[in-house]
C-alpha cells in the first residue's frame, strides 16, 4: 500500500476530555476525617449567667443604699424615710444600722441613669469595710 500515508503517533494520543476526580475525593475524605476528629475536642465557651428570681422569704430587716441620678447617696433602714449620707460615712452608718448582726443584708439601688462607676464605688466601699451581704436591687419583670 504505497498510496496510504500513515501519520505516526496520532492514534496513540487522544485529547483528555475528563477530569480525574480521584485526588479531589482523597483530599476531601482526609479533610472530613480531620474535622470529625477535632470537632469533639473543641471546647465551647459556657457562660453561667445570673438569674433573677423571686426570693422565697423576704428578710425582716434590710438596709438600702439609694444612689440617685445626681449620684448622691441616701440610706434607708427598714422602709423608713431615706436619710442623706456621704461615701466616707457610709460604712460606719451601715455597721451602726446592722447593730452587730452581719446577716442583715445591704441592698444598693441605683437609678437607671446613674453612672456604673458610682454604684461600684459604693459596693467597693462597703466590701472594704467588711460588710458581708451586699447586693444589687433589680426591678422584677421587663
Amino acid at each position: 500500500m504505497p498510496g496510504v500515508v500513515h501519520r505516526g503517533g496520532s492514534r496513540g494520543r487522544r485529547a483528555m476530555n475528563e477530569i480525574n476526580m480521584v485526588p479531589f475525593i482523597d483530599v476531601m475524605l482526609v479533610l472530613l476525617i480531620i474535622f470529625m476528629v477535632t470537632a469533639p475536642l473543641i471546647t465551647t465557651g459556657v457562660v453561667d449567667l445570673p438569674s433573677v428570681g423571686k426570693a422565697q422569704q423576704r428578710p425582716t430587716s434590710v438596709i438600702e443604699i439609694v444612689v440617685g441620678a445626681d449620684e448622691k447617696l441616701r440610706m434607708r433602714v427598714d422602709q423608713q424615710d431615706p436619710s442623706p449620707v456621704t461615701l466616707a460615712q457610709l460604712a460606719t452608718r451601715v455597721k451602726a444600722a446592722q447593730g452587730g448582726n452581719e446577716q442583715v443584708p445591704v441592698v444598693i439601688s441605683g437609678d437607671r441613669n446613674v453612672k456604673y462607676d458610682a454604684v461600684v464605688r459604693v459596693m467597693d466601699g462597703l466590701q472594704r469595710a467588711g460588710i458581708k451581704r451586699v447586693g444589687l436591687s433589680v426591678r422584677q419583670g421587663g
